[in-house]
């Protein structure tokens, strides 16, 4: 009798230490799949949290197609034929109901509306309303969201694009790409998790500073790397005239080891950050070559983005980049492209910047959709804020101005668990208020924080005794847009 209850334990013991093993091997297998270093010994505490989402994303990856200056709402996205109907007419009391304006606007004897010196049409079965300046957008457009209800507190370009970009209006905070290199890491240790390319068009500019790319208060090895448009696509990282690759891997290690002395004595966390940016420089230098090197791209591919994408610094260029760093594994890719500030000759310098950017940004989505990539890479286009739906100074049908709008914008996204072929949210007959479904920039942040796994009230940093995140106290996701 004893006998066999001791059989029995052992037997049970042998099931359940060969169920746990098994479970337990399975667990190693993937976590050696989803990061390949686990086991090197090369990878600390968070290194191993980080590419760890809070559940199952949508997206893996982003390119952020931003529109620097903001384009005009009223010449893109939202149709508004009541403007053109009360051309010249005053703007009613009763809609701009006291909202503040910009110093530029707000010491005008009137305001008279200004409707769209280019027509709209439907396209696709969403049935959605695209300007004549987007022909392209047009043929892609069952593919894209269109979020016609953006609101923002900032009424400048620089704080309203530091806002979309970090989070707050004040510089020295961590922007969303930094964000998601600390939340999530890097799928290529190769190239960094977070890259910038620069374009500028013909039209009135606003620049970009490099705090839209900063890693903040977060270790400097999430800071965003500017790609350039020269012969150097990231300037210092060939080795010095008379240096080898040998050579340069044997500095390489004894830098490491008297960092890692230093290290030891002070415990600065940027010490390490250094050593792993030389690093990553060092396998850089046979990454980026490949990547940035575009001339062996097919003759299809160059038709569907157009000649300009083989011109250096292009927007062009930049989205056909752009597609080869979101497929080698960057995580967030950001593109700024300048010159959309059309405070006076809007027509004219509007359809300029257009031309520019209409045919690359659907190439892009098309791009990416015959690839298979689009349902994982999750794409945004659109500026820091709106234009008025009344003209700044004097106007004529063919030649006007529009001031800056907070109160009411457009943008669109594509991919990424994002609905295709929607419009969501509605701006009043004269595109001034929102009537339907307002989102607010903290609100965009934390949608594009959950489709690629993160909540947004978890991803947190804890810096001078106060807990910060990308979304400060508020954001909503907006399900409404999501599959």
């Amino acid at each position: 009798m004893e006998k066999d209850i001791l059989e029995h334990g052992l037997n049970f013991n042998r099931r359940r230490f060969l169920s746990r093993l098994s479970l337990g091997l399975g667990s190693v297998a993937l976590g050696s799949l989803l990061m390949p270093d686990l086991f090197s010994g090369s990878m600390d505490e968070s290194d191993i949290l980080a590419g760890l989402p809070d559940f199952a994303p949508k997206a893996k990856r982003v390119i952020y197609l931003f529109q620097n200056g903001a384009p005009s709402q009223l010449e893109s996205f939202d149709y508004k034929p009541k403007l053109r109907e009360m051309m010249g007419q005053e703007l009613p009391a009763s809609i701009r109901a006291g909202q503040r304006l910009t110093g530029m606007t707000a010491n005008q004897a009137s305001f008279p509306l200004v409707g769209s010196y280019y027509d709209f049409k439907q396209y696709g079965e969403s049935r959605a309303w695209i300007s004549d300046l987007f022909p392209h957008t047009a043929k892609v457009v069952d593919d894209i969201c269109i979020i016609k209800s953006m609101f923002t507190e900032a009424i400048n370009h620089d704080p309203a694009l530091t806002f979309f970009q970090t989070g707050a209006q004040q510089g020295n905070r961590p922007s969303m790409g930094a964000w998601l290199s600390y939340g999530l890491g890097s799928e290529n240790k190769n190239l960094p998790a977070f890259t910038v390319l620069l374009s500028r068009g013909k039209g009135n500019g606003q620049g970009v500073y490099s705090k839209l790319w900063t890693n903040g208060f977060l270790d400097s090895t999430h800071q965003g790397v500017r790609f350039s448009s020269g012969e150097d696509p990231v300037l210092y990282l060939k080795d010095p005239e008379g240096l080898n690759r040998f050579e340069r891997r044997k500095m390489l290690d004894k830098l490491a080891e008297m960092n890692d002395m230093s290290y030891k004595e002070f415990g600065d966390p940027e010490i390490n950050a250094k050593v792993q940016q030389y690093e990553m420089a060092y396998r850089m230098q046979t990454a980026v070559p490949e990547i940035t090197d575009l001339s062996k791209e097919p003759d299809d591919i160059i038709k569907l983005y157009g000649s300009d994408c083989l011109v250096p610094g292009t927007f062009a260029a930049n989205c056909l980049l752009a597609r080869k760093l979101s497929e080698n594994g960057v995580r967030f890719v950001q593109l700024y492209h300048q010159g959309w500030d059309q405070h006076g000759n809007l027509p004219k310098e509007m359809a300029s910047q257009a031309k520019d950017v209409d045919q690359a940004s659907a190439a892009l989505i098309t791009d990416l959709k015959q690839r298979g990539l689009l349902d994982e890479t999750l794409v945004i286009w659109g500026g820091e804020f709106g234009r008025t739906n009344y003209s700044q100074g004097k106007m004529t049908k063919d030649n006007y101005g529009r001031d800056h709008h907070p109160r009411c914008f457009s943008i669109w996204m594509a991919g990424g668990g994002v609905k295709p072929g929607i419009v969501h949210g509605e701006s009043d007959d004269f595109g001034y208020n929102i009537i339907k479904d307002p989102v607010h920039v903290h609100d965009f942040q934390a949608t594009v924080l959950h489709q690629l796994g993160l909540n947004h009230e978890k991803l947190i940093f804890k810096h001078l005794g106060r807990r910060y995140r990308l979304t400060d106290v508020s954001g909503k996701v907006i399900n409404d847009i999501l599959i």
